[in-house]
Protein backbone atom coordinates (compact mmCIF):
# COMPACT_ATOMS: atom_id res chain seq x y z
CA UNK A 1 0.00 0.00 0.00
CA UNK A 2 1.40 3.33 -0.97
CA UNK A 3 1.99 6.36 1.80
CA UNK A 4 -0.83 8.34 0.02
CA UNK A 5 -2.75 5.06 0.37
CA UNK A 6 -2.01 4.88 4.05
CA UNK A 7 -3.11 8.62 4.81
CA UNK A 8 -6.82 8.85 3.15
CA UNK A 9 -6.99 5.31 5.07
CA UNK A 10 -6.24 7.08 8.20
CA UNK A 11 -7.62 10.58 7.52
CA UNK A 12 -11.11 8.69 6.84
CA UNK A 13 -10.97 6.50 9.99
CA UNK A 14 -10.51 9.38 12.21
CA UNK A 15 -13.49 11.14 10.54
CA UNK A 16 -16.48 9.19 11.19
CA UNK A 17 -18.03 12.32 12.54
CA UNK A 18 -18.59 14.16 8.83
CA UNK A 19 -20.17 10.86 8.13
CA UNK A 20 -22.11 10.79 10.30
CA UNK A 21 -23.42 14.68 9.97
CA UNK A 22 -24.29 13.88 6.44
CA UNK A 23 -27.61 11.86 6.76
CA UNK A 24 -30.03 13.80 4.63
CA UNK A 25 -27.79 13.59 1.62
CA UNK A 26 -28.70 11.65 -1.00
CA UNK A 27 -25.91 10.55 -3.54
CA UNK A 28 -27.83 12.12 -6.32
CA UNK A 29 -27.78 14.93 -4.57
CA UNK A 30 -23.48 14.54 -4.49
CA UNK A 31 -21.52 16.14 -7.73
CA UNK A 32 -19.80 12.98 -8.84
CA UNK A 33 -15.80 12.89 -8.62
CA UNK A 34 -14.19 10.42 -11.19
CA UNK A 35 -11.32 8.75 -9.59
CA UNK A 36 -8.82 6.76 -12.25
CA UNK A 37 -6.58 4.74 -10.68
CA UNK A 38 -4.83 1.39 -11.23
CA UNK A 39 -4.18 1.11 -7.74
CA UNK A 40 -7.13 -0.57 -5.92
CA UNK A 41 -6.42 0.92 -2.44
CA UNK A 42 -5.26 4.24 -3.88
CA UNK A 43 -9.15 4.04 -5.32
CA UNK A 44 -10.49 2.78 -2.21
CA UNK A 45 -8.89 5.58 -0.36
CA UNK A 46 -9.69 8.29 -2.63
CA UNK A 47 -13.55 7.08 -2.53
CA UNK A 48 -13.94 7.19 1.26
CA UNK A 49 -12.66 10.66 1.68
CA UNK A 50 -14.83 11.90 -1.62
CA UNK A 51 -17.81 10.60 0.27
CA UNK A 52 -16.86 11.99 3.41
CA UNK A 53 -16.03 15.77 1.39
CA UNK A 54 -19.97 15.35 0.19
CA UNK A 55 -19.28 13.77 -3.22
CA UNK A 56 -20.23 10.96 -5.17
CA UNK A 57 -17.33 8.79 -6.67
CA UNK A 58 -17.11 7.02 -9.68
CA UNK A 59 -14.46 5.04 -10.29
CA UNK A 60 -11.88 4.10 -13.85
CA UNK A 61 -8.93 1.72 -13.76
CA UNK A 62 -7.29 3.36 -16.81
CA UNK A 63 -8.06 6.28 -19.21
CA UNK A 64 -10.24 3.99 -21.91
CA UNK A 65 -12.92 3.08 -19.30
CA UNK A 66 -12.81 6.76 -18.12
CA UNK A 67 -13.23 8.12 -21.48
CA UNK A 68 -17.30 5.89 -21.44
CA UNK A 69 -18.01 7.34 -18.29
CA UNK A 70 -17.75 11.19 -19.34
CA UNK A 71 -19.90 13.60 -21.23
CA UNK A 72 -19.97 17.18 -22.35
CA UNK A 73 -22.45 17.96 -19.40
CA UNK A 74 -20.39 15.74 -16.26
CA UNK A 75 -21.77 17.82 -13.79
CA UNK A 76 -18.27 17.12 -11.57
CA UNK A 77 -14.40 16.84 -11.78
CA UNK A 78 -11.97 14.02 -12.46
CA UNK A 79 -9.69 13.09 -10.02
CA UNK A 80 -6.55 10.84 -12.15
CA UNK A 81 -3.25 9.19 -11.51
CA UNK A 82 -0.04 10.08 -14.11
CA UNK A 83 1.07 6.88 -14.06
CA UNK A 84 -2.01 4.69 -16.24
CA UNK A 85 -1.76 1.29 -17.77
CA UNK A 86 -1.51 2.52 -21.88
CA UNK A 87 -2.36 6.02 -21.67
CA UNK A 88 -0.99 8.52 -19.43
CA UNK A 89 -3.12 11.03 -17.11
CA UNK A 90 -2.00 13.93 -19.18
CA UNK A 91 -3.37 11.90 -22.38
CA UNK A 92 -6.35 11.26 -20.94
CA UNK A 93 -6.30 15.36 -19.79
CA UNK A 94 -5.92 15.78 -23.36
CA UNK A 95 -9.28 13.45 -24.70
CA UNK A 96 -11.13 15.18 -21.61
CA UNK A 97 -10.25 18.59 -23.24
CA UNK A 98 -11.08 17.40 -26.00
CA UNK A 99 -14.85 16.17 -24.86
CA UNK A 100 -15.11 19.30 -22.74
CA UNK A 101 -12.78 21.92 -22.69
CA UNK A 102 -14.05 23.14 -19.16
CA UNK A 103 -14.27 20.09 -17.98
CA UNK A 104 -12.12 20.34 -14.61
CA UNK A 105 -9.35 17.52 -14.60
CA UNK A 106 -6.86 17.24 -11.07
CA UNK A 107 -3.55 15.36 -11.73
CA UNK A 108 -1.58 13.14 -9.10
CA UNK A 109 1.32 11.90 -9.28
CA UNK A 110 3.92 9.96 -6.73
CA UNK A 111 7.12 11.17 -9.03
CA UNK A 112 7.12 15.50 -8.82
CA UNK A 113 8.07 15.77 -12.36
CA UNK A 114 8.09 19.17 -12.71
CA UNK A 115 8.17 19.26 -16.41
CA UNK A 116 4.72 16.95 -16.76
CA UNK A 117 3.64 19.58 -13.90
CA UNK A 118 4.23 22.06 -16.25
CA UNK A 119 2.97 20.74 -19.70
CA UNK A 120 -0.33 19.15 -17.70
CA UNK A 121 -1.14 22.93 -16.62
CA UNK A 122 -0.54 24.11 -20.42
CA UNK A 123 -2.99 21.51 -21.53
CA UNK A 124 -5.40 22.82 -18.80
CA UNK A 125 -5.58 21.04 -15.58
CA UNK A 126 -7.41 22.31 -12.96
CA UNK A 127 -4.53 21.36 -10.31
CA UNK A 128 -1.46 18.98 -9.97
CA UNK A 129 -0.74 17.24 -6.39
CA UNK A 130 2.24 15.02 -5.54
CA UNK A 131 1.88 11.76 -3.91
CA UNK A 132 1.94 11.44 -0.62
CA UNK A 133 -0.77 13.91 -0.55
CA UNK A 134 -2.90 16.09 2.45
CA UNK A 135 -6.63 14.62 1.79
CA UNK A 136 -7.91 17.40 2.79
CA UNK A 137 -5.63 19.58 0.60
CA UNK A 138 -7.47 16.61 -2.28
CA UNK A 139 -10.78 17.75 -0.94
CA UNK A 140 -10.29 21.62 -1.27
CA UNK A 141 -9.16 21.15 -4.71
CA UNK A 142 -11.95 18.92 -6.01
CA UNK A 143 -14.29 21.47 -3.95
CA UNK A 144 -12.98 24.35 -5.98
CA UNK A 145 -13.17 22.28 -8.74
CA UNK A 146 -16.62 21.22 -8.67
CA UNK A 147 -18.09 24.72 -7.55
CA UNK A 148 -16.20 25.99 -11.17
CA UNK A 149 -18.28 23.39 -12.46
CA UNK A 150 -21.22 24.02 -11.44
CA UNK A 151 -20.91 27.65 -12.88
CA UNK A 152 -19.85 26.74 -16.27
CA UNK A 153 -22.76 24.57 -16.47
CA UNK A 154 -25.10 26.91 -14.85
CA UNK A 155 -24.21 29.35 -17.41
CA UNK A 156 -24.02 27.21 -20.09
CA UNK A 157 -27.99 26.19 -19.35
CA UNK A 158 -28.75 29.99 -19.37
CA UNK A 159 -26.98 30.35 -22.05
CA UNK A 160 -29.07 28.05 -24.15
CA UNK A 161 -32.37 28.96 -23.03
CA UNK A 162 -31.44 32.88 -24.06
CA UNK A 163 -30.81 31.70 -27.75
CA UNK A 164 -34.25 29.67 -27.35
CA UNK A 165 -36.12 32.94 -26.68
CA UNK A 166 -38.00 34.22 -29.87
CA UNK A 167 -40.33 37.78 -30.07
CA UNK A 168 -41.57 38.49 -26.81
CA UNK A 169 -39.60 36.31 -24.53
CA UNK A 170 -36.17 38.12 -25.97
CA UNK A 171 -37.26 40.99 -24.87
CA UNK A 172 -38.92 40.71 -21.73
CA UNK A 173 -36.71 38.27 -20.48
CA UNK A 174 -38.30 36.10 -17.39
CA UNK A 175 -39.56 32.74 -16.34
CA UNK A 176 -41.54 34.00 -12.96
CA UNK A 177 -45.33 33.97 -12.75
CA UNK A 178 -45.46 37.79 -12.89
CA UNK A 179 -43.55 37.72 -16.09
CA UNK A 180 -45.26 34.98 -18.17
CA UNK A 181 -48.51 37.00 -17.17
CA UNK A 182 -46.92 40.08 -18.67
CA UNK A 183 -45.97 39.04 -21.76
CA UNK A 184 -49.75 37.64 -22.17
CA UNK A 185 -51.32 40.63 -21.28
CA UNK A 186 -49.05 42.24 -23.93
CA UNK A 187 -49.62 39.80 -26.75
CA UNK A 188 -53.93 40.38 -26.08
CA UNK A 189 -53.77 44.12 -25.35
CA UNK A 190 -51.42 44.86 -29.08
CA UNK A 191 -54.39 43.55 -30.71
CA UNK A 192 -56.95 46.14 -29.58
CA UNK A 193 -56.15 50.14 -30.17
CA UNK A 194 -57.11 50.36 -26.93
CA UNK A 195 -55.31 53.17 -24.74
CA UNK A 196 -52.82 51.54 -22.17
CA UNK A 197 -50.86 52.80 -18.96
CA UNK A 198 -48.16 51.33 -17.74
CA UNK A 199 -47.09 51.70 -14.09
CA UNK A 200 -43.68 50.36 -13.31
CA UNK A 201 -41.40 51.39 -10.70
CA UNK A 202 -38.37 53.41 -12.65
CA UNK A 203 -35.87 51.07 -14.21
CA UNK A 204 -38.32 48.28 -14.85
CA UNK A 205 -38.76 48.52 -18.70
CA UNK A 206 -42.24 50.67 -19.31
CA UNK A 207 -40.94 51.72 -22.59
CA UNK A 208 -40.01 48.61 -23.48
CA UNK A 209 -43.64 47.36 -22.99
CA UNK A 210 -44.75 50.17 -24.64
CA UNK A 211 -42.29 49.25 -27.93
CA UNK A 212 -43.94 45.96 -27.96
CA UNK A 213 -47.46 46.95 -27.44
CA UNK A 214 -46.95 49.08 -30.96
CA UNK A 215 -44.71 46.75 -32.81
CA UNK A 216 -47.26 43.63 -31.95
CA UNK A 217 -50.21 45.75 -32.83
CA UNK A 218 -51.60 46.87 -36.55
CA UNK A 219 -49.99 49.83 -36.28
CA UNK A 220 -46.72 48.35 -36.40
CA UNK A 221 -45.60 50.39 -39.52
CA UNK A 222 -46.29 53.35 -38.50
CA UNK A 223 -44.03 55.69 -36.55
CA UNK A 224 -43.92 55.06 -32.62
CA UNK A 225 -43.12 58.94 -31.21
CA UNK A 226 -41.58 58.47 -27.07
CA UNK A 227 -42.05 61.91 -25.41
CA UNK A 228 -40.93 62.11 -21.85
CA UNK A 229 -42.92 64.46 -19.90
CA UNK A 230 -40.17 64.85 -17.12
CA UNK A 231 -37.94 65.93 -19.60
CA UNK A 232 -39.50 69.06 -21.44
CA UNK A 233 -39.18 72.77 -19.92
CA UNK A 234 -42.20 73.11 -18.88
CA UNK A 235 -42.33 76.19 -20.98
CA UNK A 236 -41.66 73.97 -24.04
CA UNK A 237 -44.13 71.50 -23.64
CA UNK A 238 -47.32 72.98 -25.46
CA UNK A 239 -44.89 73.50 -28.84
CA UNK A 240 -43.44 69.91 -28.30
CA UNK A 241 -46.66 68.22 -28.38
CA UNK A 242 -49.08 70.22 -29.86
CA UNK A 243 -46.83 72.15 -32.80
CA UNK A 244 -46.83 75.76 -33.77
CA UNK A 245 -47.40 78.24 -36.82
CA UNK A 246 -44.52 80.08 -37.97
CA UNK A 247 -45.20 83.29 -36.18
CA UNK A 248 -46.88 82.07 -33.36
CA UNK A 249 -44.94 83.33 -30.94
CA UNK A 250 -41.39 85.04 -30.86
CA UNK A 251 -38.82 82.70 -32.00
CA UNK A 252 -40.84 80.88 -33.93
CA UNK A 253 -39.64 81.27 -37.44
CA UNK A 254 -41.09 78.38 -39.15
CA UNK A 255 -43.88 75.93 -39.08
CA UNK A 256 -43.21 73.32 -35.97
CA UNK A 257 -44.99 69.55 -36.27
CA UNK A 258 -45.46 68.48 -33.00
CA UNK A 259 -44.84 65.30 -31.50
CA UNK A 260 -48.64 64.09 -31.57
CA UNK A 261 -48.74 64.68 -35.22
CA UNK A 262 -45.50 63.21 -35.96
CA UNK A 263 -47.08 60.14 -34.47
CA UNK A 264 -50.23 60.19 -37.19
CA UNK A 265 -51.21 56.60 -37.67
CA UNK A 266 -48.84 55.16 -35.12
CA UNK A 267 -48.55 55.11 -31.65
CA UNK A 268 -47.83 57.91 -28.92
CA UNK A 269 -46.03 57.10 -25.84
CA UNK A 270 -45.50 59.85 -23.19
CA UNK A 271 -43.64 58.91 -19.91
CA UNK A 272 -43.89 59.98 -16.70
CA UNK A 273 -47.62 61.81 -18.11
CA UNK A 274 -48.18 62.92 -14.02
CA UNK A 275 -45.35 65.08 -14.66
CA UNK A 276 -46.94 66.89 -17.48
CA UNK A 277 -48.23 70.54 -16.24
CA UNK A 278 -51.78 70.33 -15.09
CA UNK A 279 -52.83 73.45 -16.91
CA UNK A 280 -51.54 71.42 -20.34
CA UNK A 281 -53.64 68.16 -19.20
CA UNK A 282 -57.22 70.10 -20.08
CA UNK A 283 -55.74 70.21 -23.56
CA UNK A 284 -54.60 66.88 -24.05
CA UNK A 285 -57.71 65.24 -23.36
CA UNK A 286 -59.55 67.50 -25.60
CA UNK A 287 -57.22 66.67 -27.92
CA UNK A 288 -57.45 62.42 -27.44
CA UNK A 289 -61.23 62.96 -27.38
CA UNK A 290 -61.97 64.80 -30.58
CA UNK A 291 -59.12 63.23 -32.66
CA UNK A 292 -57.96 66.51 -33.46
CA UNK A 293 -55.07 68.75 -32.47
CA UNK A 294 -54.56 72.88 -32.36
CA UNK A 295 -51.34 73.93 -33.03
CA UNK A 296 -50.53 77.41 -31.21
CA UNK A 297 -51.43 80.29 -33.92
CA UNK A 298 -52.84 77.39 -35.99
CA UNK A 299 -56.49 78.59 -37.72
CA UNK A 300 -57.93 75.33 -37.69
CA UNK A 301 -57.53 71.77 -36.07
CA UNK A 302 -55.28 69.14 -37.79
CA UNK A 303 -56.83 65.17 -37.74
CA UNK A 304 -54.70 62.95 -36.38
CA UNK A 305 -55.12 59.39 -35.77
CA UNK A 306 -52.65 58.06 -33.21
CA UNK A 307 -52.96 55.28 -30.27
CA UNK A 308 -51.37 56.53 -26.72
CA UNK A 309 -49.96 54.76 -24.54
CA UNK A 310 -48.79 56.13 -20.94
CA UNK A 311 -46.70 55.46 -18.28
CA UNK A 312 -46.15 56.63 -14.34
CA UNK A 313 -43.37 55.04 -12.00
CA UNK A 314 -46.00 55.06 -9.19
CA UNK A 315 -49.98 54.18 -8.57
CA UNK A 316 -51.49 56.80 -10.73
CA UNK A 317 -54.15 57.22 -8.23
CA UNK A 318 -51.54 58.04 -5.38
CA UNK A 319 -50.87 60.79 -8.29
CA UNK A 320 -54.05 61.85 -8.34
CA UNK A 321 -54.50 62.04 -4.92
CA UNK A 322 -51.63 64.43 -5.10
CA UNK A 323 -53.16 66.97 -7.43
CA UNK A 324 -50.50 65.78 -10.21
CA UNK A 325 -52.64 63.72 -12.46
CA UNK A 326 -56.24 64.94 -13.17
CA UNK A 327 -59.14 61.98 -12.65
CA UNK A 328 -60.92 62.39 -15.78
CA UNK A 329 -57.28 62.78 -18.03
CA UNK A 330 -56.49 59.20 -16.24
CA UNK A 331 -60.28 57.62 -17.25
CA UNK A 332 -59.27 58.75 -21.06
CA UNK A 333 -56.09 57.13 -20.53
CA UNK A 334 -55.77 53.72 -18.70
CA UNK A 335 -58.95 52.37 -20.65
CA UNK A 336 -56.49 48.52 -19.61
CA UNK A 337 -53.67 49.55 -16.90
CA UNK A 338 -50.54 47.11 -16.95
CA UNK A 339 -47.89 46.89 -14.71
CA UNK A 340 -43.91 45.93 -14.30
CA UNK A 341 -43.05 43.68 -11.28
CA UNK A 342 -39.54 45.54 -9.59
CA UNK A 343 -37.16 43.00 -10.04
CA UNK A 344 -36.81 42.29 -6.23
CA UNK A 345 -40.02 40.28 -6.72
CA UNK A 346 -38.95 38.27 -9.57
CA UNK A 347 -37.47 35.28 -7.87
CA UNK A 348 -34.53 33.84 -10.09
CA UNK A 349 -35.13 35.90 -12.64
CA UNK A 350 -32.30 38.54 -12.12
CA UNK A 351 -29.27 35.73 -13.32
CA UNK A 352 -31.26 34.77 -16.40
CA UNK A 353 -31.08 38.95 -17.15
CA UNK A 354 -27.58 39.25 -15.97
CA UNK A 355 -26.10 36.64 -18.03
CA UNK A 356 -28.11 37.88 -21.46
CA UNK A 357 -26.87 41.59 -20.58
CA UNK A 358 -23.28 39.74 -19.94
CA UNK A 359 -23.40 37.65 -23.33
CA UNK A 360 -24.60 40.78 -25.34
CA UNK A 361 -21.99 43.09 -23.70
CA UNK A 362 -19.06 40.62 -24.58
CA UNK A 363 -20.02 40.56 -27.94
CA UNK A 364 -20.47 44.44 -28.18
CA UNK A 365 -16.56 45.09 -26.39
CA UNK A 366 -15.19 42.25 -28.30
CA UNK A 367 -13.93 40.60 -24.69
CA UNK A 368 -14.80 37.18 -23.47
CA UNK A 369 -17.44 36.62 -21.22
CA UNK A 370 -16.30 36.36 -17.77
CA UNK A 371 -17.48 33.51 -14.69
CA UNK A 372 -20.04 34.60 -11.75
CA UNK A 373 -17.75 33.11 -8.35
CA UNK A 374 -20.43 31.59 -5.78
CA UNK A 375 -20.43 34.86 -4.39
CA UNK A 376 -21.60 36.53 -7.20
CA UNK A 377 -24.15 34.67 -8.06
CA UNK A 378 -25.69 34.69 -4.18
CA UNK A 379 -25.67 38.56 -4.81
CA UNK A 380 -27.43 38.89 -7.45
CA UNK A 381 -29.96 36.58 -6.18
CA UNK A 382 -29.99 38.59 -2.56
CA UNK A 383 -29.50 41.95 -3.32
CA UNK A 384 -32.75 43.94 -3.94
CA UNK A 385 -31.80 45.78 -7.33
CA UNK A 386 -33.91 48.96 -6.39
CA UNK A 387 -32.96 50.24 -9.75
CA UNK A 388 -34.42 47.43 -11.15
CA UNK A 389 -33.50 46.35 -14.37
CA UNK A 390 -31.55 49.24 -15.63
CA UNK A 391 -29.43 48.62 -12.73
CA UNK A 392 -28.60 45.39 -13.39
CA UNK A 393 -27.90 45.87 -17.35
CA UNK A 394 -25.29 48.80 -15.61
CA UNK A 395 -23.81 46.07 -13.24
CA UNK A 396 -23.72 43.65 -16.39
CA UNK A 397 -22.14 46.01 -18.38
CA UNK A 398 -19.12 46.94 -15.87
CA UNK A 399 -18.48 43.36 -14.17
CA UNK A 400 -17.88 42.62 -18.03
CA UNK A 401 -15.44 45.57 -18.93
CA UNK A 402 -13.92 45.58 -15.30
CA UNK A 403 -12.75 41.36 -15.79
CA UNK A 404 -9.83 42.28 -17.97
CA UNK A 405 -8.88 44.68 -15.26
CA UNK A 406 -8.25 41.74 -12.64
CA UNK A 407 -10.88 40.28 -10.54
CA UNK A 408 -13.23 42.66 -8.49
CA UNK A 409 -16.59 41.01 -7.07
CA UNK A 410 -20.28 41.93 -8.38
CA UNK A 411 -20.72 43.23 -4.90
CA UNK A 412 -18.09 45.79 -4.98
CA UNK A 413 -18.95 47.14 -8.70
CA UNK A 414 -22.78 47.31 -7.69
CA UNK A 415 -22.48 49.02 -4.46
CA UNK A 416 -18.80 49.93 -3.90
CA UNK A 417 -15.91 47.94 -1.83
CA UNK A 418 -16.57 50.36 1.43
CA UNK A 419 -20.43 49.94 1.13
CA UNK A 420 -20.12 46.33 2.65
CA UNK A 421 -21.71 43.30 0.87
CA UNK A 422 -24.95 42.54 1.95
CA UNK A 423 -25.16 39.23 0.53
CA UNK A 424 -24.92 36.20 3.13
CA UNK A 425 -21.83 34.42 3.48
CA UNK A 426 -21.32 30.73 3.28
CA UNK A 427 -22.61 27.53 1.44
CA UNK A 428 -23.99 28.59 -1.72
CA UNK A 429 -26.57 26.12 -0.81
CA UNK A 430 -27.00 28.40 2.91
CA UNK A 431 -27.24 31.26 1.00
CA UNK A 432 -30.42 30.23 -1.87
CA UNK A 433 -32.16 28.78 1.36
CA UNK A 434 -32.21 32.10 3.16
CA UNK A 435 -32.93 33.99 -0.14
CA UNK A 436 -35.97 31.41 -0.88
CA UNK A 437 -37.29 31.71 2.89
CA UNK A 438 -37.41 35.33 2.69
CA UNK A 439 -39.07 35.25 -0.83
CA UNK A 440 -41.72 32.62 0.34
CA UNK A 441 -42.49 34.94 4.36
CA UNK A 442 -42.43 38.29 2.14
CA UNK A 443 -45.29 36.49 -0.19
CA UNK A 444 -46.87 35.05 2.77
CA UNK A 445 -46.66 38.36 4.91
CA UNK A 446 -48.34 40.16 1.52
CA UNK A 447 -51.32 37.55 1.73
CA UNK A 448 -51.91 37.77 5.65
CA UNK A 449 -50.83 34.05 5.58
CA UNK A 450 -53.60 32.59 2.98
CA UNK A 451 -51.97 30.53 0.75
CA UNK A 452 -54.16 30.72 -2.23
CA UNK A 453 -52.43 33.43 -3.94
CA UNK A 454 -49.20 32.53 -2.73
CA UNK A 455 -49.48 30.03 -4.97
CA UNK A 456 -50.42 31.90 -7.76
CA UNK A 457 -47.95 34.79 -6.87
CA UNK A 458 -45.15 32.41 -6.60
CA UNK A 459 -46.26 29.85 -9.44
CA UNK A 460 -46.23 26.60 -7.21
CA UNK A 461 -48.40 23.55 -6.56
CA UNK A 462 -49.81 23.19 -2.88
CA UNK A 463 -47.48 20.24 -2.30
CA UNK A 464 -44.27 21.95 -3.07
CA UNK A 465 -45.07 24.73 -1.35
CA UNK A 466 -45.44 23.19 1.88
CA UNK A 467 -42.60 21.09 1.79
CA UNK A 468 -40.86 24.24 1.24
CA UNK A 469 -42.30 25.98 4.48
CA UNK A 470 -41.76 22.65 6.08
CA UNK A 471 -38.20 22.62 5.11
CA UNK A 472 -37.42 26.16 5.69
CA UNK A 473 -39.74 26.50 9.27
CA UNK A 474 -42.26 28.84 7.91
CA UNK A 475 -45.50 28.92 9.49
CA UNK A 476 -48.07 31.43 7.66
CA UNK A 477 -49.83 31.99 11.59
CA UNK A 478 -46.71 33.01 12.52
CA UNK A 479 -46.27 35.52 9.47
CA UNK A 480 -49.35 36.59 9.37
CA UNK A 481 -49.30 37.46 13.14
CA UNK A 482 -45.96 39.41 12.84
CA UNK A 483 -47.17 41.09 9.92
CA UNK A 484 -49.82 42.62 11.95
CA UNK A 485 -48.08 42.93 14.86
CA UNK A 486 -45.62 45.59 12.39
CA UNK A 487 -48.66 47.14 11.12
CA UNK A 488 -50.26 48.56 14.42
Amino acid sequence: MSDSSRDLDTAAANAPDREAARPADHPSDRPPVLIVDDDPSMRAGLRQWMRLAGFEPVEAVDAEQALTLLTPDFAGCLVTDVLLPGASGVDLLRKVKAIDAELPVVLLTGHGDVSMAVEAMHHGAADFIEKPFDPDVVAAVVRRSVAHRHLVLENRALTRRLDDLQGLEARLIGECAEMRRLREQISHFARTDASVMIVGETGTGKEVVARALSDLSVRAKGPFVAVNCAALPETMVEAELFGHEAGAFTGAERLRVGRMEQADGGVLFLDEISAMPLLLQPKLLRVLQEREVDRLGGARPVPIDVRVLSAVNVDPQTSVAAGRLRQDLLYRLNAVEIRIPPLRERAGDARLLFDSFANRFAVDYGCEHPQLTADDAAFLATHDWPGNVRELRNAAERFVLNAAMGARSLCSLVIGDAGGDPAPRGRLKDMMEAHERRVIADALARHAGSIAPVLVELDLPRRTLNEKMARLGLSRGEIAEADAERSK
